[in-house]
């Protein structure tokens, strides 16, 4: 299962989101450190993420990134080098 599949899983199931963006921005960072994964390939690296929930509202904005890391922690050990994350309350957009 690609990278991306699996973050889309793992967040839809945590936080049964209203809108759930995740793009690979690996390309971006060609040539970069961290661009390349441990196995040699390339992408799947460098990921956005724009996540709507309910789950979201009356907490902070570190407290929102804390929750999202800690679904993503086996990605974020393992080939994810960056995650560039907003995530709102549906109230906030």
């Amino acid at each position: 299962m690609r990278v991306t599949d699996r973050i889309q899983e793992k967040l839809t199931a945590a936080f049964a989101p209203a809108l759930l963006v995740v793009h690979d921005e690996s390309a971006n960072h060609a040539g970069h450190a961290g661009a390349t994964r441990e196995d040699g390939s390339q992408g799947e690296t460098h990921f956005s993420v724009r996540i709507v929930a309910d789950a979201f509202a009356g907490l902070s904005r570190v407290e929102r990134q804390r929750r999202v890391y800690a679904v993503l922690t086996e990605e974020l050990a393992g080939s994810v080098h960056a995650l560039s994350l907003t995530a709102l309350s549906p109230a906030e957009t």
